[in-house]
């Protein structure tokens, strides 16, 4: 199984999976099938490879995280959502990233798409960021 799809799994059941002092750990894991959590015993490096790979991340990259996770349907944020519902430049915009991402050969929602990026796509994601900053701003 790949890691996104273990990890949507978790996410759609209302389960939380994180880091803590450098192990992981799952809030709410009697929500998650048994059959994931066999799954993600065999890739469980992965996992945490995949979740490491976040730490540190910056402003940007945690948005567009956010907005794959809220397109997918994999985590919900209310604020995200009505931001890109409010903001249809946004949403083009957005689209237009993923475009460029799939461009480079992104194909797959389950494959992590930050080895797909690049110059022309980190402009748009960095114009995407200004605006959802932008659109906070102005509704807080």
């Amino acid at each position: 199984m790949q890691v996104l799809k273990f990890l949507s799994i978790i996410w759609k059941s209302g389960a939380t999976i994180y880091l803590k002092e450098d192990d992981v750990h799952i809030d709410h894991g009697d929500n998650i099938p048994a059959d994931a959590i066999k799954a993600g015993e065999i890739i469980f490096e992965d996992i945490k490879a995949w979740l490491n790979s976040w730490e540190g991340a910056n402003g940007i990259d945690q948005t567009m995280q956010k907005m794959i996770h809220q397109a997918c349907g994999w985590q919900h944020n209310l604020k995200l959502n009505e931001w890109i519902c409010a903001d249809v430049d946004a949403l083009m915009l957005f689209m237009e990233w993923q475009e460029t991402l799939a461009k480079n050969g992104w194909n797959d929602i389950y494959t992590d798409y930050r080895q797909f990026e690049n110059e022309a796509s980190n402009v748009l994601k960095k114009k995407l960021y200004e605006n959802a900053v932008l659109y906070a701003n102005q509704n807080k």
